[in-house]
């Protein structure tokens, strides 16, 4: 059968009551009266929607490679949809539709050449707006006669939600140990409604078959619900171990934009339920060499940003720890705190910061709420997690636990994962094996 697909060059309508335009009277099946009706109940729109209707065969076999949700600043209402090509796909497009529904919505795509590693590719980007609260869609992505299957695409519907956290994923096995930890979260956390990856997503950001491997780990979640993705300092690496600009992770992910002229998607934040998230650009040491001032700038942005949110509860979201570890052979290192920790830290006290989680370490450590850089007897200051490893590189014996650690993973590391769990009056976060055995499990709570 084929799919009708209503066309308009400016996304998704507005909604009425909760319902596309398009589906009203039982999508599409409604007389043109009542459609007319029913758009005109949504104005203002700026000028008219045009009116088309394009037949597509039931073909899927178009060439879409990692097909990926990203995460919006406003995931109730929007999303983001990329994916990679070897072709150039002019004119693309992504069509949504409420699950079940014969009618859809027709987004279209901005698309570029990239090219990097020696290997050129085409990747394409759809940004949809428009759509309702707590609701259930499809996509399906077309291209002349050619499309790809349909994909399931569920929007925040602003409560109570859960979400998937894995630490730095760079892997030296071909990303087996990636997929493995992948599936086995997205298995036993089916409620999960988006993924975070914190930092060092690839070991060499300039390796083009790292990236094809770090997407094909993925592939159990990316398509079905969004990527929330940190930039580490691998990200940062060339082929020879050098650092650049992360060319590849600022073309593969589009993420929420920030206002920056210089810095655009370097940082950035968004909202989940009643959870404020600012996710922090922690790679200055390896940026300012090439583009420097990303740490000056966000220390002006951020606490702009954590100003202005309304939502009740905040958390940060940074590859590098806040924590200085002595380590084991290396007697002139001292404990302490890092730069990023004496920096941000206090500005995280002082608007309210609840949580804040980082990585790069490699090692799960819950160091409880700290506040003027000391453990808090009485809650204040954030709640502290290093999230641990979910690759296979690992430092077994490095790191010499710090005084501020009260619950270590035990040693030595291996895998694990995070599942965190928010609701009005609790965010909790459970730190697992790939096999389901709870490490640690750890709550703020707040009236």
């Amino acid at each position: 059968m084929n799919d009708k697909i209503k066309m308009t060059r400016r996304g998704f309508l507005k909604l009425a009551g909760g319902a596309l335009i398009a589906l009203v009277a039982g999508c599409g099946t409604a007389p043109q009266a009542a459609v007319e009706k029913a758009k005109a109940a949504t104005e203002p729109l700026t000028k008219p929607i045009r009116k088309a209707v394009k037949s597509l065969t039931c073909d899927t076999s178009l060439d879409a490679e990692h097909i990926r949700q990203i995460i919006t600043a406003d995931s109730t209402t929007s999303r983001t949809v990329m994916w990679n090509s070897d072709d150039e796909q002019g004119g693309a497009q992504v069509a949504v539709r409420a699950s079940g529904a014969d009618e859809c919505e027709l987004i279209d795509t901005v698309s570029e050449r990239f090219t990097d590693d020696g290997q050129s590719i085409y990747i394409h980007s759809a940004h949809i707006d428009g759509l309702a609260a707590g609701k259930s869609y499809e996509y399906r992505i077309i291209s002349g006669d050619e499309g790809t299957a349909w994909l399931p695409l569920s929007t925040d519907a602003g409560g109570d939600f859960t979400a998937l956290i894995f630490p730095d994923t760079q892997c030296s096995d071909g990303y087996v140990t990636w997929r493995e930890v992948a599936e086995s979260a997205a298995e036993r956390t089916r409620d999960a409604s988006f993924f975070i990856n914190m930092g060092d997503l690839v070991d060499n950001g300039e390796d083009h078959n790292q990236w094809n491997q770090w997407f094909g780990g993925a592939s159990s979640m990316i398509s079905r619900m969004p990527l929330v993705p940190l930039m580490g300092n691998h990200e940062t690496y060339t082929i020879d171990w050098q650092t650049r600009i992360p060319e590849a992770y600022l073309h593969l992910f589009d993420v929420p934009d920030n206002g920056s002229a210089r810095f655009g998607r370097y940082y950035f934040s968004f909202d989940y339920g009643d959870v404020h998230f600012t996710v922090l650009n922690t790679q200055h040491q390896e940026l300012d060499e090439h583009k420097s001032g990303v740490l000056d700038e966000q220390m002006e942005w951020l606490p702009r940003d954590l100003a202005e949110t309304k939502k009740k509860w905040k958390v940060v979201l940074m590859h590098r720890d806040v924590l200085r570890y002595r380590i084991n052979g290396r007697p002139e290192r001292k404990e302490g705190f890092e730069e990023e920790g004496t920096m941000f830290m206090p500005i995280f006290e002082q608007y309210g910061v609840d949580v804040v989680l980082t990585a790069h370490l490699h090692t799960y450590r819950d160091r409880g709420h700290l506040y003027d850089f000391a453990p808090s007897p009485d809650g204040r200051g954030p709640l502290y997690i290093l999230t641990g490893v979910a690759g296979n590189v690992r430092y077994p014996g490095l790191w010499i636990d710090h005084a501020l650690d009260k619950v270590v993973a035990p040693q030595p590391d291996t895998d694990n994962y995070l599942v965190m769990r928010a609701t009005r009056d609790a965010l909790s976060f459970e730190c697992l094996f790939p096999n389901g055995t709870v490490i640690d499990n750890v709550n703020v709570r707040k009236a």
